[in-house]
């Protein structure tokens, strides 16, 4: 089998085992696919389908970074040790940053759209 085959396989089958074990993995997962819901009920633009798309992928992939730092951290140090501490904290730190960012995103986008409808309802 070609090496990039198999390179293509070995990232799925990461993928799977992130979604599928990991509980901020499944989380992630929901909250993105009820921005993707949400983009396809307002219909957004293309423009703001790139900065949810390219939300969803920053978050996603910062998360699987930070989740498979704190696997190594546990395997290399199982006790605690203060340096580990540190390491974990400032990917966690990471994740924050990004998710924050795609939030803020999320509001640029969608607040149109929500306004547009607490306007219909209220008058």
């Amino acid at each position: 089998m070609p090496a990039f085959i198999k390179s293509v396989q070995h990232a799925t089958r990461g993928l799977f085992i992130f979604f599928k074990t990991e509980r901020n993995g499944k989380i992630q997962l929901s909250i993105s696919l009820m921005a993707v819901v949400l983009g396809l009920y307002f219909h957004i633009t293309s423009a703001e389908w790139c900065w949810v798309i390219v939300s969803i992928v920053a978050v996603i992939g910062m998360e699987m970074i930070n989740t498979a730092l704190e696997h190594l951290c546990n395997l290399v140090s199982p006790d605690y040790h203060p340096a580990i501490k540190n390491i974990k904290d400032i990917s966690a730190g990471a994740v924050w940053l990004v998710a924050i960012g795609a939030f803020v995103i999320g509001i640029f986008v969608f607040s149109k759209y929500i306004i547009l409808i607490m306007n219909n309802i209220l008058y």
